[in-house]
């Protein structure tokens, strides 16, 4: 007797990628997420790739692990490939401590977040 196989998360022509431990908040990550969300995969990597904002190299290497899972576990054709969905969520967050003037100390924050990258292959029109 072994365990049942866990199901699919996603459709049939999805596959997906989570990047779990992504330094930094998760309002930041988000605004990256944006730019990505319903465009094509080649579109949506060129996008990152050029982006100023610090947390686009994340975010690429999150979408380029689902395009990866997407033709090895999944057989999809990778130029038909869509975002389908990008979510971000909060994950740890490391407390630190500063010393201050006084004897006093500050809280230091330094979160991490996570991403979820859903892609789709979608049918030429």
């Amino acid at each position: 007797m072994s365990k049942q196989s866990a199901p699919r998360r996603v459709g049939d022509k999805e596959a997906l990628a989570v990047g779990t431990m992504i330094r930094g908040s998760a309002q930041k990550l988000n605004l990256v997420a944006q730019l990505i969300r319903g465009r094509k995969v080649e579109v949506a990597l060129n996008i990152l790739k050029f982006s100023t904002k610090g947390m686009a190299s994340e975010v690429a290497k999150v979408l380029a692990s689902a395009v990866a899972n997407a033709e090895n576990n999944h057989n999809l054709d990778v130029d038909a490939l869509v975002v389908a969905e990008a979510s971000v969520g909060k994950s740890i967050t490391l407390k630190r401590f500063a010393t201050r003037a006084r004897g006093r100390s500050t809280r230091i924050e330094k979160p991490f977040s996570r991403l979820r990258v859903v892609v789709r292959e979608q049918e030429e029109a």
